[in-house]
């Protein structure tokens, strides 16, 4: 049993909850039970299983490579406020693009807790990937996993420029929504098409100008009552939902 956060292992291990540190390892931690099967049930690589001296390890779990540590160890590796004991060190997925019938385009995504909702609610809704564009917040973030509830294993993510992004898209057929508060057409005057791309911007700017002049629709959800707008992964549900009409 590891028992000193000095270890060098243990040291590996904290260097993740770091951006940098996911970026030179190519990998990341998820933790407690749900996210720890959920990543041993999908097809990317779990590097290694670790849980807390009092929690007992799993029949199933046993195969893969795994590290009893102690109370302060796992402290010093969490970032959950109650944690369940139990995280797993998780291989980056290194994807080649197959294209699809609707993709999620995200454009500056800043707030965790709202990305880890578009993944979620982008794989709920059955889109086939999600892209995310320069600006927005490492999907590998603590905070983004938890959010996700495991759907960061169920759909493809990419990265890259969206002004490269959107007319790759469009010259493979996409018709390309963008979020808009001038000048759109409410959603539902539209009739959904697939290939589909949909695009939604910033929590406060929205979309950038330039990628709604590349769209091929701009378009708006009503405002019934006095809220200014609607919060980013709401309104994305709504349209894609919408999308799968």
């Amino acid at each position: 049993m590891i028992t000193s956060v000095q270890n060098g292992q243990v040291k590996q291990w904290r260097k993740l909850k770091r951006k940098r540190g996911r970026e030179k390892e190519q990998a990341f931690l998820v933790e407690g039970f749900h996210l720890v099967d959920e990543a041993l049930k999908s097809q990317w690589e779990v590097r290694e299983i670790i849980f807390r001296e009092d929690v007992d390890i799993q029949n199933e779990w046993q195969s893969y490579t795994w590290y009893q540590v102690s109370h302060e160890v796992f402290d010093a590796v969490s970032e959950t406020e109650n944690p369940q004991g139990v995280a797993a060190v998780v291989q980056m997925d290194e994807l080649e693009w197959q294209g699809g019938s609707r993709v999620l385009v995200l454009d500056s995504i800043q707030d965790p807790g709202n990305l880890g909702t578009l993944i979620r609610t982008a794989d709920a809704a059955g889109f086939d990937a999600v892209l995310l564009g320069k600006g927005t917040v490492d999907p590998f973030n603590d905070k983004v996993i938890r959010a996700t509830q495991g759907s960061v294993f169920h759909i493809p993510l990419f990265f890259g420029e969206l002004e490269e992004w959107i007319p790759e898209l469009q010259g493979q057929g996409f018709h390309v929504w963008a979020t808009s508060l001038q000048q759109a057409t409410v959603y539902d005057e539209l009739e959904p098409v697939t290939p589909m791309a949909l695009i939604v911007g910033n929590e406060g700017a929205g979309v950038n100008q330039s990628y709604i002049n590349m769209a091929d629709e701009r378009v708006s959800i009503p405002i019934y009552g006095q809220a200014e707008s609607l919060n980013v992964a709401i309104a994305s549900g709504i349209l894609m939902y919408y999308l799968r009409n």
